[in-house]
């Protein structure tokens, strides 16, 4: 009940007209800017930390909030329209909902995602509100060996259910970990895979990754398939959402949410992996798996509730024990303590009224969100009338300033070429994006975890299974690699038995 008073506490010092004014311009901002490719959440409220020195703590946290909701919305819907997302959480949601877009349908796949954004963003916040001392307990209890076991599940439920041979699946993800093992070993110090350049010692950055295989091979494949068919404008489709998108959305709402804001909350979550598994899991349980690959609604709806739920779990563990589990997350960290302000057990007694108005004005933001993006998702949508070669040259142009602007190096410009290359082949030949992308992010952080559990054991694999969570994860694994045969040689000739006796 404290909670709920404090909470009612931060209300009443956000609805106040000075207060809504921030709120609605840091949704904005970060919708408008989302929308460019290549540039996130994470990437707004950095630039746009030095403009809010001025503000007093409380309305500068109120803005963050609102570009944070706004920038992973304007993330969807470039990722919709364009096929381009603007940060690695909406990678899943190109897949499904530029189908859509292409199939005139991109009205419906915004407004779900929008929708989708406000449903599982208040129920996230809500969940902060009333779960926080009990998710942080468990995300602590976690060790290295579970960590690893989660991120083994997320490469093989996402080669597993995405194209049409898991072979194809599991090379993409073998290009991705191996894209992700370039830089600096962080153990040895040793430099890996950089060819002597020494731009590579770092590694390259996920958003780069991103927009070259995404913009920049849609783009290249766009202009290499232009002159042998006739340029076509994309139809816009019905603006609204009927009672069938309705049906078909709820479910993966609520099943985005409930992936979403427990991988948040865990110290190496992040939105990656529940947007993954969203995925995959709708694709098992939908009425019409044919549809996936060519436009499923259940495709946006699901994903894109994950990726805003898991937004809010974030700050369970940014705010309860100063630990950031995404970039976004990083940048409000360092806020805090440009304030002065340092974010761990003691926040919620120190800084109460500041913590509180924050959350409260994650509730506002969401519904500024949905209230503003709603009626445009139709205005959104025609930006697909725009012919091909103009949009795809500026989403070239948009591309290469947000790759330039992560490291403002132009040798990332050169990695953007020869990415967008590799999305290119990858597309002639079949090779589904999405694995690629899966190996990028989450191969380092796979790594770390696989070698802190083998270092504790003293280098025994036995030090890879830690407790019962991780014995269910690899448990699930064996279950999705073994299904085909397990389908083949156990389930199918049951069901064939029972056909026959029942002829």
């Amino acid at each position: 009940m404290d909670n709920l008073a404090n909470l009612l506490d931060g209300f009443a010092s956000v609805v106040t007209p000075m207060n809504l004014l921030v709120s609605l311009l840091g949704v904005t901002i970060g919708t408008a800017v989302g929308v460019l490719p290549g540039i996130g959440p994470a990437m707004t409220v950095a630039l746009l930390l030095p403009v809010t020195y001025g503000m007093e703590p409380t309305q500068a946290f109120i803005m963050f909030a609102g570009i944070f909701y706004g920038g992973m919305y304007g993330g969807s819907t470039t990722s919709i329209l364009l096929n381009t997302p603007g940060e690695s959480s909406s990678v899943v949601t190109a897949i499904e909902g530029h189908k859509m877009a292409k199939a005139g349908r991109a009205a419906q796949a915004l407004a779900t995602a929008a929708i989708g954004s406000f449903v599982a963003g208040t129920i996230a916040t809500l969940l902060l509100v009333l779960v926080t001392p009990v998710v942080v307990a468990f995300a602590i209890s976690l060790g290295a060996p579970d960590y690893f076991a989660l991120m083994l599940l997320a490469f093989v439920a996402v080669t597993a259910v995405l194209g049409a041979s898991r072979i194809r699946g599991f090379a993409s993800l073998l290009i991705g970990l191996v894209i992700g093992l370039i830089g600096i070993d962080s153990v040895s110090g040793q430099q890996r895979l950089t060819l002597g350049l020494p731009q590579l010692a770092d590694g390259i950055d996920v958003v780069v990754v991103a927009v070259g295989i995404f913009a920049m091979g849609e783009a290249l494949w766009i202009a290499a398939h232009l002159r042998r068919k006739p340029v076509q404008v994309v139809p816009v489709g019905r603006p609204w959402m009927d009672r069938r998108d309705w049906r078909r959305s709820w479910k993966p709402w609520l099943r985005g949410t409930a992936y979403g804001f427990p991988f948040g909350a865990l110290p190496a979550g992040g939105a990656e992996i529940p947007t993954f598994l969203s995925y995959a899991t709708e694709k098992k349980l939908s009425k019409h798996p044919e549809e996936f690959g060519r436009g499923a609604i259940e495709g946006v709806a699901g994903p894109e509730a994950a990726n805003n739920a898991s937004a809010a779990g974030t700050l369970v563990p940014m705010l309860a024990i100063g630990l950031p589990t995404n970039a976004t997350a990083a940048v409000m960290l360092a806020a805090f303590q440009g304030y002065g302000i340092q974010p761990g057990p003691l926040l919620f007694q120190r800084e109460s009224g500041l913590v509180w108005t924050l959350i409260a004005s994650l509730f506002v933001g969401n519904l500024l969100l949905l209230v503003l993006n709603l009626p445009l998702a139709p205005a959104w949508a025609k930006l697909l009338r725009i012919p091909r070669p103009y949009l795809y040259a500026g989403i070239v142009f948009f591309a290469s300033m947000g790759a330039y602007a992560v490291n403002a190096q132009p040798f990332d410009l050169f990695l953007l070429l020869t990415l967008g290359l590799l999305g290119f082949g990858m597309r002639r030949f079949g090779l589904p994006v999405l694995p690629l992308i899966v190996g990028v992010i989450l191969g380092p952080r796979a790594e770390l975890q696989g070698r802190r559990a083998l270092q504790l054991s003293g280098g025994e694999l036995s030090g890879l299974l830690g407790g019962p969570v991780s014995y269910l994860i690899y448990a699930a694994v064996v279950v999705v690699l073994g299904w085909p045969l397990l389908s083949r040689f156990v389930v199918r000739p049951i069901l064939d038995r029972r056909v026959a006796a029942g002829a």
